[in-house]
């Protein structure tokens, strides 16, 4: 699977990943509206307005992007209805032949691990039948618990070709409490790297493995030392836009190729609509609004790639 990453950021020009990260609040009112009028106020009306509102998003970038990224969390709290929004959502990505990443940082042991790996990327026994329950491409994984927590998840990567984003750096600001504390002249984000980069080894595509790793784009300094610290691992960067991460801050995080690495927007594009430079498309328009946002993000990546 990260070989064929690899060929869509190429034929696309877009290091990006759009992140399918639906609040409710960021769902327009007609669409509420209607599934309201169909369903009520219920967690059902309200999971199928998240389901249209990503569908019309998809519709509107999918010829322009290479993946996505849905954050089960955001489908989790309206409960089961909502996890059928989440594989809804997944299915008709690939539909429209876009990688999936479920950003979905799981970390666990043991069977619980392996039940996870199975229930997102590999494919359950029922009797004498296998079925791919989720189905995604690639997951997120907090590997706080060590090998012990990553290994269901490499080997079901190794039987089904698919992969993983392990947390190293994360963006958001505390990170630094645990991520950066120092362990024998090293930072633990460091350490991390370091076991990304060697539990990818064993599991590589054609340029590289597929065992990637995330590391937030408020960070440029610390992704200028990992992209050394792991020169084969892919790096999903979230924190651009509405968290403050701009095009000529991430270059650092690509290969010298440009690539080695892809860019996650997810309120910057979902939202598009509400901010105040794609604001004239309306409501009605928020698709249109996302379009323009993603082309504009793939100006601005492209153009600190090209100028650096």
């Amino acid at each position: 699977m990260i070989n064929k990453l690899v060929e869509k950021i190429k034929k696309t020009k877009a290091p990006i990943v759009v992140g399918l990260d639906p609040m409710l609040s960021y769902v327009p009112e007609h669409i509420t509206k209607k599934t309201f009028h169909e369903f009520g106020e219920t967690l059902e009306g309200a999971a199928e307005a998240i389901w249209l509102y990503n569908k019309e998003i998809i519709d509107s970038v999918y010829d322009l992007i290479p993946a996505v990224k849905p954050q089960i969390a955001m489908y989790e709290q309206f409960g089961v209805e909502g996890l059928k929004a989440f594989q809804k959502t997944v299915d008709y990505c690939h539909e429209k032949d876009l990688i999936v990443i479920g950003d979905i940082k799981r970390g666990d042991i043991g069977s619980t691990s392996a039940a996870y790996a199975v229930g997102h990327l590999g494919k359950v026994e029922v009797g004498s039948k296998k079925y791919s329950a989720f189905n995604e491409d690639f997951v997120t994984v907090n590997p706080y618990l060590g090998t012990d927590g990553i290994k269901p998840f490499v080997d079901i990567c190794k039987e089904e070709k698919k992969g993983l984003f392990i947390l190293v750096k994360t963006s958001n600001p505390s990170s630094g409490e645990f991520q950066d504390q120092m362990i024998e002249e090293k930072h633990l984000y460091e350490l991390v790297g370091e076991h990304v980069a060697k539990w990818g080894e064993e599991l590589m595509g054609d340029s590289y493995s597929y065992i990637g790793a995330v590391v937030g784009a408020t960070y440029p300094e610390q992704g200028k030392v990992l992209r050394k610290v792991m020169p084969k691992s892919f790096i999903l960067v979230p924190g651009y836009g509405a968290q403050g991460g701009k095009g000529a801050d991430l270059v650092h995080f690509f290969d010298e190729d440009g690539l080695g690495a892809i860019i996650n927007s997810s309120r910057g594009i979902i939202t598009a609509y509400k901010n105040e430079a794609y604001a004239s498309f309306g409501a009605e328009h928020f698709g249109e609004a996302s379009r323009a946002a993603v082309l504009d993000m793939i100006k601005d990546i492209n153009g600190a790639l090209e100028g650096r």
